[in-house]
Order: structure tokens, then C-alpha cells, then sequence
């Protein structure tokens, strides 16, 4: 039986035993594997999973573990369980009690660390929470609950939760983000797959498994686990890159890089360091030509690590790329902290100015020269206005509807081409992760990963541009938008690099986490 008849197969569905196990569970999917009912294991736990109501055999572990987390909450008391159901009472009427107020700075004191809440400012907190009010009003399902952390769902959402380790037990960290939601588009039910190179034997299980649970048109994976210098990608393509046209994924499908970007006008910048064009600690304002910002001591460095307190534009999403003046105005705005990580579109966007006044040409042609030419990424381009999909082998966005099907979703431009306007394939993303360091001399590229300012209480850190996480042994950076999602991260212990892409806007980071790490 194939791959795809065992996924499909069976649609009569089955209740869960009272004190359901996921070994008693396993052992069924080895038996009907043995009987010769399935050709892989893969197969025969999805067919378990589906048969019990779940989509995949990741959510079925979930949903156990969900079940036995409830048993145990009250023997092993979270403090993290205690502060999210705070939040949720909090802001779950929001939208719907005349007169509610949010909580004010204080208040949200009682139950964040300042550190967050410089990170995530009330209004935004506020803004985000409202958004979801009704959703907050439904029943919180522990996942996994450990008295400092928590993983739990409420309606189609996931929650995440960090506290200190000490009274008053306040919140350092708390995601709120989309599910995969419920899928009931039939034309992802049985998806193509194309491979490119030596792809590792575990990886298309994962890359099956993590798609059903995430709820995913097509995704790619990519990697190159430690080859570099001379890095020689793999990539493994799963799912469709454009639904109504029925056209399947292939590894050499372009998605938009977003965000991580960065990591490539990071390179640029402190290759240009390495020639002397300016030095790391030069207020930028000195080399500045086409713009200024309003600090004159604002550093190269403070800008490439975030620390610099630039503003960013509200928008940053059009039908075509913009002239940072036009975006950004001939004076930047600074009045964010300094000397402390504050996320910057617009310090970025100064680099990318930086970059192009003092090479005299365009920053997609001088970044094209510094950068991905020399490292071979011959699929990677800063485009003026979004490509054709027929044109340019350019993956369709999409977006899940209330009723479970896809619908497509336009792939805006990011306006700031230096923050988030590179558009690229896996493998080429694989070999900037996997070579970057060999286009600068050991102790710059030392000093791009090495910890610069703090991002939260959990250990990240920012770099040169990296997004550090030296307690996950990982770095690297993520980028996201209408329509599509990316992740890359290197592991500096084992020396992988490893990529995912998705044709949907969600979070792709977990699924790129148990690539890069070695597998068990």
C-alpha cells in the first residue's frame, strides 16, 4: 500500500479508551505494520491518528498528553498555569463588557516582568489580546505543565508560558499564536513530494508530520548538515506550491525570505567593516549621505544589534519596494531605549542606505556583489514588485478560511528591502547559513554571533543581526508575512544549517528546531 492510500485509507472514526496510552497506541500501528496492512510506521500511526480524530500522529500525542496533564495539574502546581489564566480572564470579555479598560502598566506589573514589558508594550498586549476575546472565553488545555512553564491550547490557539523562578512568579515570556486549525480542504489530502539531493532518511516522516499539524499547503525543507566550507544542500519539497493551478512543490520553488534578510545585510555591512570602509563603532550618521537619523552617536554596531532605538514605519507591506526617504522621512526617528534590544525595521533600513552610499549603487546591487554572488546563490534576488509564480517558479501564498479550506493569499513587498526583501530558494538560504563566515575574517564573524544585548529572561540574545540561543545551541533568524513563513537556523555545535519554508503565514520555528538538532 502506498504512502498516500495508507494516509487515506480510513475515515471510520474511533473513540479513545478512557486512560488512552500512547505506547498501547504505538504497539497497534507496529501490529498492523507487521501484518502488512501499511509499508511504513509513518504510515500506519497517521492512519491510527486519523481513525481516532486527529490529523496526525503528533496531534494524538498531544491530545493524550493534554489529557494526562489535566490528571496530574492539581499534584504539581504551575505557577505559569496560574499567570496565563490570568491573562485569559483578564482580557476574555474585552470585546464584549461595555466600558472594559485594560489593565493599566501597573496592574500588568503585577504579573510581567518589566523586561517583557518593554518588549511587548501594554497597548500592543492589549491590541493582540482583544483581537482573539472570544477564543480566550473557551476551555484552557494544558499540553505540558512544569511549575516555571507551560504549553496548552484554547480554542484553535497555542499558548506558551515562562515565569521567574522565584515569588512573585511573574510571566517572562507568553506566545499567543494561530493553530493549525482544522482542515477540511481535500486537495492537500494526498501531496506531492520532490526531493533534491541526499535528503537524510527521517526527515520526510518529520516534514509529513509537521505539515498535518500545522495545516500546511506546501513546505520545504533544506539543510546542509555539517559539509561547509564547500556546503552541498539538500532539500525535501512536500505539498502543492500552487493549489488552483495544481502545481506540486519542488525544492527549487522561491519563497519571500522576510525578515531574514538581515542576516545577509548583516554580512554585507561587516564585510565592508573588513575593507575599512567604516568601523563597527562609527556613528553611521558620518558616512549617511541620503538620510540622517535624529541621534548623531547612534553606532554601526548599535543599529546591526538592534540597539540603537531606530524607529520603524507602522507599514511596511506594499504592492512594490520604496526609497527608504520616501518610507522613512530624511530624519529617523531614535526614540527607542539605547544600549537595549528593541526589534528595528528602520535601523535595518538605515544599514541598507548605508550600504548603498557608501558603495555608490543600489543596495540589491551592492548586496548581490558582497554577498550572494560570492556565495553562489544564484536563485536569490531583491525583486522591485512581487514575481509571477509562472515566471519565476515562485510558490502561491495562502491563508486557512473559518471553513478549513485555503484561500489564496497575495505576497506583498516588503517596502524596506535591507529588513525583509530577499527572496529565495532553501538551498540557496542553506548555503548563506552554512558559508557566510568564510566571507569575513574569524574574529568578525566571532563578533556578529557573539551576545550583544539580551532579548528576554530566557536566555536569547542578539548578535550582529543573529538571533541568538546559546541554551538551545542554536542562531539564526526568522521571517514572516501574508502568505509565507521561514526559518533558518545553524547549530554552532554540529556545525548543520537547516531551512524550512512554507507557502502559509504561521510559525514554522519548532519544526526547524528538530531539523537542525541531531536526530535521535
Amino acid at each position: 500500500m502506498s504512502h498516500e492510500s495508507g494516509a487515506a485509507a480510513h475515515d471510520e472514526f474511533r473513540d479513545l479508551p478512557r486512560n488512552p496510552s500512547v505506547r498501547h497506541l504505538k504497539l497497534q500501528a507496529k501490529r498492523r505494520l507487521a501484518a502488512g496492512e501499511f509499508t511504513t510506521l509513518h504510515d500506519a500511526q497517521l492512519a491510527v491518528a486519523r481513525e481516532h480524530g486527529m490529523r496526525s500522529w503528533a496531534a494524538l500525542k498531544q491530545h493524550i498528553e493534554a489529557a494526562q496533564a489535566g490528571q496530574v495539574e492539581e499534584a504539581e502546581p504551575s505557577h505559569a498555569l496560574d499567570q496565563v489564566r490570568w491573562v485569559l480572564q483578564r482580557y476574555a470579555t474585552s470585546d464584549g463588557v461595555p466600558g472594559w479598560t485594560p489593565p493599566a502598566t501597573s496592574e500588568l506589573a503585577e504579573h510581567f516582568t518589566e523586561h517583557f514589558l518593554d518588549l511587548v508594550p501594554p497597548e500592543t498586549l492589549a491590541t493582540t489580546l482583544v483581537g482573539v476575546a472570544a477564543k480566550l472565553r473557551q476551555e484552557l488545555v494544558p499540553v505540558g505543565v512544569e511549575p516555571d512553564r507551560l504549553r496548552a491550547r484554547v480554542a484553535d490557539l497555542r499558548v506558551e508560558a515562562t515565569t521567574e523562578q522565584e515569588p512573585p512568579y511573574r510571566l517572562t515570556g507568553l506566545r499567543i499564536y494561530p493553530d493549525g486549525g482544522t482542515v477540511t480542504d481535500t486537495r492537500v489530502a494526498r501531496p506531492p513530494a520532490a526531493s533534491l539531493g541526499a535528503v537524510p532518511e527521517a526527515v520526510p516522516g518529520q516534514i509529513d508530520e509537521s505539515s498535518a499539524e500545522l495545516g500546511l499547503v506546501g513546505v520545504i525543507a533544506a539543510g546542509d548538515w555539517g559539509t561547509a566550507p564547500t556546503p552541498i544542500p539538500w532539500a525535501y519539497a512536500h505539498g502543492w506550491a500552487d493549489l488552483d493551478q495544481g502545481v506540486p512543490l519542488r525544492p527549487e520553488h522561491r519563497f519571500p525570505a522576510r525578515a531574514i534578510t538581515k542576516l545577509i545585510t548583516s554580512t554585507a555591512v561587516l564585510r565592508l567593516v573588513e575593507r575599512g570602509v567604516f568601523g563597527l563603532d562609527d556613528p553611521v550618521n558620518g558616512r549617511l549621505r541620503s538620510l540622517r537619523l535624529a541621534d548623531d552617536a547612534v553606532s554601526v554596531r548599535e543599529l546591526l544589534s538592534h540597539t540603537g532605538g531606530v524607529d520603524s514605519p507602522a507599514s511596511m507591506w506594499a504592492d512594490s519596494v520604496a526609497d527608504p526617504v520616501a518610507v522613512l522621512g530624511e530624519v529617523v526617528g531614535c526614540s527607542g531605549p539605547r544600549e537595549e534590544f528593541a526589534y528595528s525595521n528602520g535601523g535595518y533600513a538605515v544599514l541598507g542606505q548605508l550600504i548603498a552610499d557608501v558603495t555608490e549603487s543600489s543596495f540589491a546591487e551592492a548586496v548581490t556583489g558582497l554577498v550572494l554572488e560570492p556565495l553562489g546563490m544564484a536563485d536569490s534576488w531583491f525583486p522591485q514588485e512581487p514575481p509571477t509564480p509562472t515566471s519565476t517558479d515562485m510558490a502561491s501564498g495562502y491563508r486557512l478560511a473559518q471553513d478549513g479550506t485555503f484561500v489564496p493569499e497575495p505576497l506583498p513587498m516588503f517596502t524596506l528591502q535591507a529588513a525583509g526583501g530577499l527572496w529565495s530558494t532553501g538551498a540557496d538560504l542553506v548555503r548563506f547559513g552554512s558559508a557566510w563566515s568564510t566571507l569575513l575574517p574569524r574574529e568578525l564573524a566571532d563578533e556578529a554571533l557573539r551576545p550583544h544585548a539580551s532579548r528576554d529572561e530566557a536566555g536569547a540574545e542578539i548578535g550582529l543581526g543573529w538571533l541568538l540561543h546559546y541554551p538551545k545551541q542554536v542562531v539564526g533568524h526568522a521571517g514572516s508575512g501574508p502568505g509565507a513563513s521561514a526559518s533558518l537556523l545553524v547549530s554552532p555545535d554540529s556545525g548543520r544549517t537547516s531551512v524550512v519554508l512554507t507557502n502559509r503565514l504561521t510559525t514554522v520555528e519548532a519544526v526547524n528546531v528538530k531539523l537542525v538538532r541531531p536526530l535521535a
